[in-house]
């Protein structure tokens, strides 16, 4: 395991030791459990934005008919 010193802000110390303090747990378990769903989802947007420049890369675009059945699904919601 790797440690690492981090500077927080009071208001964020503050909210992570009340959380520590209600759930009985370390406050270095709730800073690995935040980082870690953290970096899990910025791992999936980078890798959906990776996936979208290659398929715009090769071409692949939505159709204008489809792009307004889109539209037209979400105008007769709201």
């Amino acid at each position: 395991m790797s440690v690492m010193s981090v500077r927080l802000s009071e208001d964020i110390s503050a909210q992570l030791e009340a959380l520590a303090q209600a759930t009985g747990r370390k406050k270095s378990f709730l800073v690995n459990q935040a980082l870690g769903d953290y970096l899990a989802r910025e791992a999936w947007q980078v890798q959906e934005i990776q996936q979208a420049i290659q398929e715009a890369d090769a071409g692949e675009f939505a159709e204008e008919e489809q792009v307004n059945a889109v539209f037209a699904k979400w105008s007769d919601h709201h």
